[in-house]
């Protein structure tokens, strides 16, 4: 690896502690599409799961009981079919297609956090039911699978229930922890090799994506701890508004396909 790209990486794999920690994880959104240059989006995918669950297991213990745990029987159900369907895609796309369809995420993401004010400010506090939470949930597993891009639905399935900002963080935290988790074991066996229905037809966890992601590990603790920290300490509203920026240079980046690397040569 060159060194911007290095550096790209690992800004993003700090960024997981920072957003997971921090702001419950919406902000995460970033992390995939700065790997995705990087790696690129198969290798991206797999480097960046493994942090995750490490991520959240960090996040997890500054948050402990912090949360409401309701909100799984409505959300993880759904999540496993989206899974289920998304590992059956993955392979079915071109790296140029995954980039593309990774960078309509972001973009969408940034229109969706800026939006979303006015669409729940009328609102009441919203009850969370089986009737909305299960195909929330099949989008989340769904885009999880093809980007690690379940925060937009996840916010938009918590934030209408006006929790407050620590139980919010806390419970975000919770649900990726599963969501992660049960994801984990879908990209690791190659179907190709183990004739396992509903894996993921090629493995997109190997031994040299590990290599990789422990050689990124100790940003993710450094980032957890970073994100508690501006949590207690800071308002995320300027914060916010400079990630929201980078996210959708990044997204359009994906999109339009850029040459980044020009002005180096």
């Amino acid at each position: 690896m060159e060194w911007p790209s290095i550096l790209l990486a690992g800004f993003a794999v700090l960024f997981i502690g920072v957003a997971k920690a921090g702001f419950g994880g919406g902000l995460g959104m970033l992390v995939t599409p700065l790997c995705v240059l990087a790696f690129g989006p198969k290798t991206a995918i797999g480097i960046l799961l493994p942090l995750l669950c490490a991520g959240d297991a960090f996040s997890l213990y500054h948050y402990w009981r912090k949360w409401r745990a309701e909100n799984l029987k409505f959300l993880l159900p759904g999540t496993v079919v989206g899974i289920v369907i998304g590992v059956q895609l993955v392979g079915q796309f071109s790296p140029r297609q995954l980039n593309f369809a990774i960078g309509c995420i972001a973009v969408l993401f940034v229109i969706f956090q800026i939006s979303k004010e006015r669409l729940f400010r009328a609102a009441g506090a919203f009850t969370p039911t089986h009737q909305v939470g299960v195909p929330c949930g099949i989008v989340m597993g769904i885009t999880s699978t093809f980007a690690h891009g379940a925060g937009p639905v996840a916010a938009m399935f918590l934030m209408p229930q006006r929790l407050p900002k620590e139980i919010f963080v806390g419970t975000s935290v919770l649900v990726f922890t599963f969501v992660n988790w049960i994801k984990l074991p879908f990209f690791c066996v190659d179907r190709a090799l183990v004739d396992i229905p509903f894996f993921s037809a090629h493995a997109l966890i190997t031994p040299t994506t590990l290599l990789t992601s422990a050689q990124f590990f100790p940003l993710v603790p450094l980032g957890v701890w970073l994100g508690v920290w501006l949590n207690r300490r800071f308002s995320e509203t300027n914060f916010v508004r400079v990630i929201y920026g980078v996210l959708l240079l990044t997204g359009l980046q994906l999109i339009c396909n850029f040459d980044l690397a020009a002005p180096f040569r």
